[in-house]
């Protein structure tokens, strides 16, 4: 028997042809020679062969006590030939198998942003040996650490940072966007990046599943097999329906007599569109989502998107660019270039915005930090040459017995203008000095947030662990509906715990650095950024294109999926409505209520592929 299922499950489209093939030889006898017994004969055989995939189905499922609609589809077509209406047998299949086959075509298609991914994922690498010969290996084999080079037209094997050489780069397949972007050295680069000139070096950070273009890959692929509500409600359903609908075809047979109005009851009550509705949307949804650097990690996330009425923003990296400069330094104790080289060299160890600012600074000589220690939501510490030194917030420094007057007031005037802060101390009292630094808006932020205001996000927060000043002036050029400064990430924790209490369904959106508390706590946890370690494993959505018209599109993309979801489920259900009010007045049968069936199956899948061209216009 599995054998037989595995043949017919290969071959499924070469017996949809063949069985086309015979209904048309059949009806050819039937109208145009007018022999009927022919006619019968094929038919009967076309009625077999259907039959025979959907009737092993069937065991299949009764075997694991589920009533399926295949089995009400085999006796339905067991009593067609009983009754010697083979042609009604033959159509029905034909139809039954047809519906499938359009199934799984759908299913492919709208699984087609991961197929994609996929497909230009590279399976081998150009790699420098450490005796600078060059090596193509296999993807496989390439460990951390390798070289590999990147000629121009050829695509990206790994995750890793560019050692040598430059070029345009197209990360379509990470971000969603096609715009080339110039990188050279420094930079990072990602799987599935096409070079489009030049050539590069690149030192592999990761390779395979563990890259970004990996894990995007699982991401999707997990978010399809997932179920929302909806989906759990009508699988529920369905395990009550299509039994009901067996026992009433039944019922009607023994107490009516009527052996042939049972079956059509069998056949008409499938619920095929209400079967197929709701997973064709959550994929096409999800695949469309991908495709646009929209990462849900599963579709019940939407369920939850749908009922937030409150967003909290972290600042930095989220509803500013995430790239600061710095505009001040302000020494107070020790010399300005060994404060610059030593600050430098210890902020290089973290990727915090703010550290970054401060470790693109130009630098006269390089040291070898030791004992190097993050302290989450306050700065770092560490060892140069023997000597302790403390990089971060003015309550790091407050802690340490660091302040002063002065330190004050310097830091006052720094964020009165609008700068973040981060200073710079030796434990020695030696060395101090401020760093005055800011970014810049996101130019969508303002259009973004008013847009969410319309899709009903009623509460719009910002929380940032900058001071006040600096926190006030940014709110002030955004539509804000509140802003929480000086905070820790547990303080976030608390500010959203306490706004959940009040009964708002709360998203927090973080760039996943010293966010990962706050995006935990949440409803919906949303990430911005490159698709960071951090950010996949502790959200729900990630925005590949650190783009706040992304965040907008996956409300909307969300809502849509819904509402898709919803429509299927109308149209499922009014063409059973249809077909039994057919049935009633005598004006459906067997075959063409099967047609019908199988046409609401085809508007459902048309429905739902409505959401892969969801315009970017949206």
């Amino acid at each position: 028997m599995v054998k037989v299922q595995r043949f017919y499950t290969k071959n499924k489209r070469r017996i949809i042809l063949l069985l086309t093939i015979l209904l048309l030889i059949a009806e050819f006898f039937h109208y145009s020679v007018s022999n009927d017994l022919i006619y019968q004969i094929i038919m009967g055989i076309a009625g077999i062969i259907g039959i025979v995939p959907i009737f092993l189905t069937a065991i299949s499922a009764l075997k694991t006590k589920v009533i399926s609609i295949d089995v009400l589809v085999t006796i339905a077509v067991i009593g067609a030939f009983i009754i010697k209406e083979f042609n009604e047998a033959a159509i029905v299949t034909w139809l039954f198998m047809l519906g499938e086959v359009l199934e799984e075509m759908t299913l492919q298609k709208t699984r087609s942003a991961v197929t994609s991914l996929t497909k230009i994922s590279p399976m081998t690498a150009t790699v420098i040996n450490d005796d600078n010969t060059i090596e193509e290996k296999d993807i496989d084999s390439i460990s951390k650490g390798n070289r590999v080079l990147v000629k121009a037209g050829s695509r990206v094997p790994v995750d890793g940072e560019i050692l040598e050489g430059d070029g345009h780069l197209n990360e379509a397949p990470i971000t969603g966007e096609s715009k080339l972007i110039f990188k050279t050295k420094g930079a990072s680069v990602y799987t599935g990046s096409l070079l489009d000139d030049g050539s590069i070096t690149i030192k592999t950070i990761s390779v395979g599943d563990e890259t970004i273009f990996g894990k995007i890959i699982e991401m999707v692929e997990n978010a399809e097999d997932s179920q929302t509500k909806v989906q759990k409600f009508i699988d529920h359903f369905s395990q009550y329906y299509t039994p009901a609908v067996l026992v009433i075809a039944v019922l009607v047979g023994i107490f009516s007599r009527d052996f042939r109005l049972a079956i059509t009851i069998m056949v008409l009550g499938c619920p095929g569109a209400l079967v197929i509705g709701v997973p064709v949307s959550t994929v096409a949804g999800i695949g469309r989502g991908a495709k646009r650097g929209i990462l849900f990690k599963g579709s019940e996330v939407m369920d939850q998107i749908k009922k937030v009425d409150l967003i909290a923003f972290d600042k930095t990296g989220t509803l500013t660019v995430g790239y600061p400069e710095v505009t001040a330094i302000k020494v107070l104790k020790g010399d300005k270039t060994e404060i610059i080289d030593r600050a430098v060299t210890i902020e290089k160890q973290s990727n915090h915005p703010l550290a970054k600012a401060v470790a693109k600074l130009d630098t006269s000589r390089q040291f070898k930090p030791t004992k190097v220690k993050t302290i989450k939501g306050k700065g770092m510490q560490a060892v140069i040459d023997g000597n302790e030194y403390l990089l971060g917030s003015l309550s790091m420094m407050e802690e340490s017995n660091l302040q002063s007057k002065q330190l004050k007031e310097t830091v006052n005037q720094l964020t009165s203008k609008g700068n973040s802060i981060v200073i710079f101390a030796s434990l020695d009292h030696s060395q101090l000095a401020i760093f005055g630094i800011q970014d810049h808006l996101r130019p969508q932020a303002s259009q973004a947030l008013k847009e969410l205001q319309s899709l009903g996000v009623k509460q719009r927060i910002m929380l940032t662990g900058d001071d006040r000043m600096t926190a006030e002036k940014i709110a002030a050029q955004l539509p804000l509906t509140n802003f929480h400064a000086n905070l820790l990430p547990e303080d976030k924790v608390e500010l959203i715990k306490q706004y959940q209490q009040q009964g708002y369904h709360v998203a927090f959106v973080g760039d996943g650095i010293n966010d990962s508390p706050a995006l935990s706590q949440a409803d919906v946890a949303i990430a911005m950024g490159s698709g960071t370690d951090v950010a996949i494993d502790v959200s729900d959505v990630v925005l590949v294109k650190s783009n706040l018209k992304s965040l907008v599109n996956s409300f909307k993309l969300a809502r849509l999926t819904l509402t898709n979801m919803r429509e299927n489920i109308m149209i499922a259900l009014l063409t059973v409505l249809f077909l039994f009010a057919g049935l009633f007045i005598g004006k459906i049968g067997i075959a063409s209520g099967m047609l019908v069936h199988e046409l609401s199956i085809l508007v459902v899948i048309l429905n739902a592929m409505r959401l892969v061209i969801f315009s970017a216009k949206n």
